[in-house]
Formats: C-alpha cells, structure tokens, sequence
C-alpha cells in the first residue's frame, strides 16, 4: 500500500492522522516500511495494525513514544519484509495467450492508443487493459467504443500531473517519493469518484 492508503484505512477511526504524523512515526523508528528501488514507501498491513496499535495507546494512555516502541516490540513484533515481486514482461504471444485476445483484437487495442509494448514487452497494465478489453467485447464493445474510456482517464490524470508538479518543483530530497504517494492517494479518490459518478449515471438510464 502506498501512505495514502494507509491514511484512508486509519482516519475513520483516527480523524487526526495526518500523512506528515506517519512520517514522524518511522523516523523515530516505530514503522519500517520496505522502500522500493526508487525510494518509495511501500505498507503492509502489518504496518497499518502496529500504526493503530501505536495511535491507540497515545489516545487512550497517553505514553510516550520510547514506552508504545517497546509495548509494541513485545506485543506485535516487527515490521515483516515483503516478498519480491516479479515485474510483468509479456511478448507479444504471451500476452495474446494470457488475456485471451487474438492478434486482431490487439491490434485494434494498439491502432486506438489503448495500449502499447515497451520495448517490445508489455506490461502488467497492459494485461489488465487486454482482459478487460476482452471481457467487455462479449457486450459488443470494443476498442473503438472504448476511446472515451481513455479521453476520460487522461484528463484525471492531468489533474494529478497538476497537483503533483509543485513537489516536483521544489527538487527537495524525497519529492519524488512524495509526489507518487500524492498521486496514488489523488488516483485511488478519483476512481473512487468516478465510481460512483457512473453508478448513478447508469441508475439515471434504467430509471433508478
């Protein structure tokens, strides 16, 4: 999970919870989330229970952070490492074969800007994009249908491009880790939203 979601998971039972009071828990050490190779923070879910487990006793017994390190220690254990996750790098037959589209279909998926190989290798977007695509062909849509699909999803990302470049600006040490944090949790409410804005378009065109 990236912090964002970690925040989400928490505030509704801990509404003060703030990305920076997060921060300020691993730096004394009290969270060790894994870092990707780009410096990312990386949570588990472990992470989110020793976090609760901390907030819980500042609320309720009032100890300091020294006495919640040890309690926790004792009762939670440490942080457990990830396992690696192997990137997707599909060929071209792989991915027919993985997603069940045949080379016509893909084709179309790439004439339309819906997907397309890096390096000669596709990712695992690229996989999820495909088995939809395929999933939504048995109701007759296909990648030309599709183009507003995309149109949408470019202009939201363009709201995170936009909410995302003052961090970059600043060129501080971690702001590209924080500006992808910022941008999971700004991609994680848009979806959210975009959700339910088509829910109630759909229930508007049945009559709901």
């Amino acid at each position: 999970m990236s912090i964002g979601e970690v925040l989400a998971l928490l505030q509704g039972e801990f509404p003060d919870v703030t990305v920076s009071k997060i921060r300020f828990l691993e730096s004394e050490g009290l969270i060790e989330p894994e870092r990707s190779p780009s410096g990312f923070r990386k949570f588990t879910y472990m992470h989110v229970e020793q976090l609760r487990f901390i907030l819980t006793e500042q609320r309720d017994h009032y100890l300091p952070l020294r006495v919640i390190k040890d309690k926790m220690a004792e009762e939670l254990g440490r942080p457990r490492a990830l396992p690696e996750v192997k990137e997707v790098r599909l060929s071209r037959a792989e991915l027919l074969e993985a997603s069940g589209l045949d080379e016509e279909a893909l084709t179309e998926l790439e004439d339309y800007g819906l997907l397309a190989p890096v390096a000669r290798r596709y990712d695992e977007d690229a996989l999820k994009i495909a088995r939809s695509v395929g999933a939504l062909a048995k109701y007759g849509l296909h990648a030309r249908h599709l183009r507003a699909v995309k149109a949408a999803a470019e202009r939201e990302a363009g709201l995170v491009e936009q909410s995302v470049a003052p961090i970059l600006k600043r060129r501080a040490p971690g702001a590209i880790g924080e500006a992808d944090e910022v941008a999971r949790e700004l991609s994680g409410r848009l979806l959210e939203l975009h959700a339910a804005l088509l829910r109630g378009s759909v229930r508007s065109v049945l009559g709901g």
